[in-house]
């Protein structure tokens, strides 16, 4: 089972489309909301070289925001990890 980590914010539309998407494929992931720890979200935007949110991981690899992981899945590279 793949590991997967979203940095969101509670109204983002964006973070509410990856979430969408990943429960659509029934992959599960960790969820790590941002929205009220500023310290939280500067390690994100270290971690990540981006400040925006969703940030997503999966095992160790950054696939970036909302619209790389619609891309990949387009691609079908999200198929075969649960």
């Amino acid at each position: 089972m793949a590991d997967i980590q979203i940095y969101t914010t509670r109204f983002c539309p964006f973070c509410i489309r990856a979430k969408q998407l990943l429960n659509d494929k029934g992959l599960a992931f960790n969820e790590i909301p941002v929205d009220n720890d500023p310290a939280l979200r500067r390690k994100m935007a270290e971690k990540a070289g981006k400040h925006t949110v969703p940030q997503i991981w999966i095992n160790e690899d950054h696939v970036g925001g909302c619209n790389e992981l619609f891309a990949i899945a387009k691609l079908g590279r999200l198929d075969n990890l649960d």
